[in-house]
């Protein structure tokens, strides 16, 4: 399988069962800009015309895979498959980890927090964008899926955003809430107050 669409090409696709969540379609997207390679994972809807649900997720090794309790990466997206995996819907999972600025420099912040910075001050400080994510490749993967209408899982008013100012039309925001930890709570309330993501961390 080999599909142009923009940037990207459509290169590989297999069903594949997800624990305790049934059977995805996964398809691989190689980026021609970046190398990148990104995902998407699909399960057929369960209610039929129902407007499908869509999580757009940015790679986070640490707490994707590792389960760090750093941040709430991981547990969004146990949230998202386990609700997509109920429903049906879309899983796209994109390679720009630590809000786009790679795991070394993602570490690297991760050391001046623990000197005092918060998330946004260490990015600051090591001169990096506070988030450099790009949603375009989100677009493309959903109009290669021929969705233009979708229920968005997310709880960043900047993803909501970027699709609508792709043209695509988000009809409905599912948040996506996890319970704070000692070793995240600091984290999520830089989002709720410095990145206006609609949390609510007392």
């Amino acid at each position: 399988m080999s599909l142009q669409l923009g940037s990207l090409t459509a290169t590989a696709t297999s069903t594949i069962p997800i624990k305790n969540h049934g059977h995805f379609v996964m398809t691989v997207f190689t980026d021609a800009k970046t190398g990148a390679e990104h995902i998407a994972l699909v399960k057929a809807p369960t209610v039929p015309n129902q407007i499908p649900l869509v999580r757009v997720h940015s790679e986070c090794i640490t707490g994707d895979v590792f389960g760090s309790s750093k941040c709430d990466c991981g547990a969004q997206l146990d949230q998202s498959i386990a609700l997509i995996g109920e429903q049906g819907g879309v899983i796209i999972y994109l390679r720009q980890e630590g809000r786009g600025i790679g795991l070394s420099n993602k570490l690297k912040a991760y050391a001046l927090q623990e000197q005092g910075f918060d998330t946004v001050e260490a990015n600051v400080k090591l001169g990096l964008p506070v988030d450099s994510r790009d949603y375009d490749v989100a677009y493309q993967i959903l109009n290669f899926l021929g969705i233009g209408v979708l229920r968005l899982l997310t709880n960043n008013p900047n993803k909501v955003s970027a699709l609508e100012q792709s043209g695509i039309v988000v009809s409905e925001r599912i948040p996506l809430l996890v319970e704070p930890n000692p070793n995240n709570r600091d984290y999520l309330s830089v989002k709720q107050t410095k990145l206006g993501h609609y949390l609510t961390i007392k």
